[in-house]
């Protein structure tokens, strides 16, 4: 009868505890809930709405140069002044062969300034210029 009882102890236990697992994924889920909303992309700018389609996806990345409500300017995601936004863009021109350039300008912006911006764009040999906008909604 010893015997017998020694031979139950030592038997494995072939289940999987999987409620470590299961905490574990659940504080993991909890924190990429929590962080997502603060990471954000790009650089804020209130833009204007329009019926627009969205824009296709080819291989080559797109050069979008932003207008901020401050009159801050950036050339994906870069800071650049109106006056080197020129010379830097018919740099970079030089070496693709797709031409356009996309303009994202902040809605309270004045006019003036986004056309000052548009005129240097075109000055560095931009032969397509899109706005980018955000759809309207629909009611």
């Amino acid at each position: 009868m010893a015997l017998g009882g020694t031979d139950r102890r030592r038997r494995s236990i072939s289940d999987i505890n999987v409620t470590p697992l299961v905490d574990v994924m659940l504080v993991l889920l909890i924190i990429f809930m929590v962080t997502a909303p603060m990471m954000q992309q790009g650089i804020p700018v209130n833009l204007p709405k329009a019926k627009a389609k969205a824009m296709t996806s080819e291989r080559e990345e797109k050069l979008v140069i932003t207008l901020r409500k401050d009159r801050r300017i950036y050339l994906n995601r870069q800071p650049v002044s109106l006056e080197v936004l020129s010379k830097r863009l018919r740099a970079i021109l030089k070496l693709r062969e797709n031409k356009e350039v996309y303009l994202r300008a902040d809605e309270a912006l004045p006019y003036g300034f986004v056309v000052e911006a548009m005129a240097a764009i075109k000055e560095a040999g931009v032969s397509r210029l899109g706005l980018i906008t955000e759809p309207l909604e629909e009611r």
